[in-house]
This record gives structure tokens, C-alpha cells and sequence, in this order.
């Protein structure tokens, strides 16, 4: 799993996405493993993180959903879920105070 998150936050920190974060929520209520947070510089540039993913990832990670919208797109992995986000909706969301609820902080 780790090996899987650092992977994935690698390729997000190659094509410029900010405050990349991931909690391990494994260990809780929470309905997946872990979860990734990154925010975009824009709907373009969040079109461009997904595009990425989809092209490092498969064949080795199955997309099972993607909720795609100009700011804020959700990557479902299965066990982990994978959140790009405009600035502006991460400061309204602000899921990573969600998130601490659930699992320990891991970058």
C-alpha cells in the first residue's frame, strides 16, 4: 500500500499539484484505506492530474469511479480514493479535518 501512495503522490508532485497530502485510514470506520488529497491550479490542470494517473496507473490500478467536475474530481482505486481539488473547495471542504477523524496524517 505504501509502495502504491508514494506512487501516485509522485506522479501528482511531477505534474505540479499542491499540497499534496495522504492519510492512512485503514485501521477505522472509514470505507477506504487510504486517501489522497491534492489541489489543482485549475480545471485544466485537474484534467491534465486525472489524464496522468490514468496513463502511470493502468494496467496496475483499477479506476472503479471517477466523479469529475471543474473543481473537484474523485478517483475511487477501491481501497484508496484519491481527491483533486481546487484551491477554493479544499478551503471550503476542508477534508483533511474530516480525515484526521479517521486516520493518521501520513505526508
Amino acid at each position: 500500500m505504501k509502495e502504491r501512495i508514494e506512487k501516485i503522490t509522485k506522479i501528482l508532485d511531477d505534474k505540479k499539484a499542491l499540497d499534496i497530502e495522504s492519510f492512512d485510514t485503514k485501521d477505522s470506520d472509514y470505507f477506504t484505506d487510504a486517501v489522497i488529497i491534492a489541489t489543482t491550479m485549475g480545471e485544466k490542470h485537474g484534467f491534465a492530474l486525472l489524464n496522468e494517473l490514468k496513463s502511470k496507473l493502468k494496467p496496475q490500478e483499477q479506476f472503479l469511479a471517477i466523479d469529475e467536475s471543474d473543481d473537484w474530481t474523485v478517483i475511487d482505486l477501491g481501497d484508496i480514493l484519491i481527491h483533486l481539488m481546487s484551491e477554493e473547495y479544499r478551503a471550503k471542504y476542508k477534508l483533511e479535518e474530516f480525515l484526521e477523524k479517521y486516520g493518521k496524517r501520513e505526508s
